[in-house]
């Protein structure tokens, strides 16, 4: 009889890499799960928990069957022409094929007889009916643990040695994630004795290294398996458990702290962090405010990169000299892993104070000749060079947006926009590029217009960053993505699937959201073309490759806004110029397609445009005299009549109504394709319904390419 209960399986191992911690222990509960259902031995209302500590990756699964039920299966053997003889015995091949399949064979007639006949295409084929026993919990479990260690997100295998278990002394060698000391298997309380990496299961795992109340830490079932954990092994075995107990903690201490006090928001760190721990503690310690004269963004990023701490900010958003420790132990008396982290913090502070005190010495202005020594590609020369070309786009730019002033503003913060990476502090801190340009343009007393372009030119960094604070900003941040993206395609280094190294995509988004967001008077195709020439013979003009790269990712960006591809598609067609008018047609195509004459309008652009393409070139020129039959003289005066307004409404910008107007030509449209033969024999009428046709299609595609919304 089937018996069904609750399964838990743990590995237990080495410290995993942290980054990927929460992966490996979705990804080992998920396919652990995925194989069991598919084996039949879990249904599919069973559900999976994943636990994930530094030391162990397990899986609670529910409903769990000792063994799976028996399967009926049909499978075709061969034709029956080849399987009997005239006589209908069975003929070698379809004995030989029985015996295979471990069919009874001791009366070989009564075989034959219980085999089906079935059509099988044109012949008739044998088909054999068969049981396949269901899989036991041990050799399905045996598979799936398998398959789930082998599916594991791995970021880098390790190889190492175990003791063989064999009669014959040696070792051999295991390739995982990192070494694993321990398996548990538990279906209910009976252990399920699977076996991986030169381990054995049993009911038995290890607590916290230092802080377990028993050692092992005995499982008496499947789920009991997180709480006696907790109790005796001092460990949170869940990941999003102990990510959501230090969240409680870090506010508890902030609360302690007063004054509005707040640690900084930082998911990827309380991910980090939480993989680092197996029972948080957290602990409010401090460093001395001297050091909170150095911009709040360094002590920040070396608190959280280097030392997984949480800084304080008050109220205001300003850093505190507090900060907030996850410590994975919980000592009675604390002061020595407080006073332990506040000397291990101290000389990295330090370390940014010098930095900064001693970039300061030199103005931004002194370091411009330093980029001409530090190479940005091989083809392209150096980061002086790269300056000059920014300089050369964003002055252009610069000219059709504003006046001397901005161009003068635009030119020395492009001017000054690369130099601090050659300061030590963005040596030592990469990340502050931008951040550490601004604070020394002020030092420098360049003003707050240049010091914020500089820090904004690499806006936006990523999905949702904010634009450029300023007109001098977007400029200089336009200048540079365009120098980046002109100047990779001018040398063919595209990106290909997956692999974008000078991020071409984010920053072709990043030129289309400050077209659009900052509703710029500039020419996508212009732009382009307009940044080639700074390159000199370094590149060729990749001009329509790149124009064509940027509709994609503007395509992308709409359909991911909710537009449907059709109406991204019958917009971008026209290729528009002016990426900030974009939405507005977009929002004018969607109403035109909810009026009543849409669908006919958008059949009959699709077929004009057919018609048109076949004719090869074709003068919008309609000769009145020449208009002979009542449907084409009734829409040539449709279109005299309310083309003119249509045109008007669209040079305003009332897109909407400019097509809403348009749809009045249904019935003239509709009139002329059933009366009006448009290839006729007279060569002068032929082409003169050409014209008129072509005069339709020009004023009805303004807005959108209407043929790409027929079904």
């Amino acid at each position: 009889m089937t018996t069904t209960q609750n399964l838990l399986v743990e590995l237990f191992v080495e410290e995993l890499p942290p980054k990927a911690l929460k992966k490996l222990g979705d990804a080992f509960a998920g396919v652990l799960a995925e194989q069991l259902k598919a084996l039949g031995l879990a249904t599919p209302a069973s559900t999976v928990t994943a636990f994930a500590s530094p030391r162990r990756l397990a899986a609670h699964v529910t409903a769990v069957a000792d063994k799976a039920a028996d399967k009926a299966v049909q499978q075709k053997l061969m034709p029956v022409t080849v399987g009997l003889d005239a006589s209908g015995n069975a003929t070698p091949a379809l004995l030989k094929k029985l015996q295979a399949l471990g069919a009874d064979l001791s009366n070989p007639a009564a075989a034959v007889a219980a085999l089906k006949r079935a059509p099988d295409g044109k012949a008739e084929a044998l088909f054999y009916d068969s049981v396949v026993p269901g899989a036991t919990l041990e050799e399905g479990l045996q598979k799936a643990l398998q398959e789930s260690l082998a599916k594991l997100p791995i970021p880098k295998v390790m190889s190492y040695q175990l003791e063989s278990d064999c009669e014959l002394p040696g070792w051999t060698s295991v390739n995982f994630v990192r070494p694993a000391h321990g398996l548990v298997a538990l279906h209910g309380s009976a252990v399920v004795p699977v076996k991986a990496l030169g381990l054995t299961a049993g009911n038995s795992t290890q607590g916290h290294r230092f802080e377990a109340a028993v050692s092992p830490v005995v499982l008496k079932d499947a789920d009991s398996y997180a709480a006696t954990l907790q109790s005796d092994g001092a460990v949170i075995a869940s990941f999003e458990g102990r990510k959501a107990e230090i969240a409680r903690q870090l506010a508890a201490a902030a609360a302690k702290v007063g004054n509005g006090a707040r640690p900084i928001e930082d998911d990827a760190l309380l991910d980090e962090v939480t993989a680092l721990v197996e029972r948080p503690n957290v602990l409010i310690c401090a460093f001395e405010k001297e050091f909170l004269d150095v911009p709040q963004e360094c002590l920040i990023l070396t608190m959280k990169a280097n030392q997984k701490y949480f800084p304080l900010l008050d109220a205001a958003g300003k850093l505190t000299h507090q900060f907030l420790v996850v410590s994975n132990i919980s000592p009675a008396d604390a002061s020595f892993v407080i006073g332990g982290n506040e000397r291990v913090v101290r000389p990295r502070l330090a370390d940014a104070k010098f930095f900064f005190d001693q970039d300061r010495k030199k103005t931004l202005a002194s370091r411009v000749d330093g980029l001409a020594k530090v190479v940005y590609h091989n083809k392209l020369g150096t980061q002086g060079e790269r300056v000059d070309r920014v300089r050369a786009i964003a002055k252009a730019i610069a000219e059709q947006l504003g006046d001397a002033t901005l161009v003068a503003q635009a030119d020395q913060a492009a001017l000054l926009a690369k130099t601090d990476l050659v300061t030590d502090m963005v040596g030592e801190f990469p990340e502050l590029q931008g951040t550490m340009g601004r604070y020394y343009a002020l030092n420098d007393g360049l003003g707050e217009v240049v010091a914020d372009a500089i820090e904004d030119h690499y806006k936006p960094r990523f999905a949702g960053d904010t634009l450029p604070r300023n007109s001098a900003g977007v400029v200089v941040a336009l200048a540079d993505k365009l120098e980046t993206l002109v100047g990779m395609f001018g040398i063919g280094n595209l990106p290909t699937g997956d692999r974008d190294p000078f991020a071409l995509r984010r920053h072709a988004l990043g030129v289309i959201r400050m077209l659009v967001e900052k509703d710029l008077p500039l020419d996508l195709s212009a732009l382009l073309a307009g940044a080639v020439p700074a390159f000199g013979d370094k590149i060729t003009d990749a001009s329509a490759a790149l124009a064509d790269f940027i509709y994609d990712r503007l395509a992308g960006s709409l359909r991911e806004q909710g537009y449907s591809a059709q109406e991204v598609d019958a917009v971008l067609a026209l290729r528009p110029q002016r990426l900030a008018l974009v939405e507005k047609q977009l929002a004018a195509v969607r109403a035109f397609a909810a009026l009543p004459e849409s669908p006919a309008l958008a059949a009959a652009n699709k077929r004009v445009a057919n018609i048109l393409k076949k004719a090869g070139e074709v003068d919008a020129h309609v000769n009145p005299d020449l208009l002979k039959e009542k449907a084409e003289q009734d829409l040539y005066a449709a279109l005299q009549r309310f083309v003119p307004e249509a045109n008007a409404q669209f040079d305003a910008g009332d897109y909407t109504a400019s097509l809403q107007t348009l749809a009045v030509l249904r019935a003239p449209v509709d009139a002329f394709f059933d009366d009006v033969m448009v290839n006729a024999e007279e060569m002068d009428l032929r082409l003169n319904r050409q014209g008129l046709l072509k005069s339709l299609h020009d004023a009805m595609n303004r807005v959108a390419d209407l043929s790409r919304l027929a079904a």
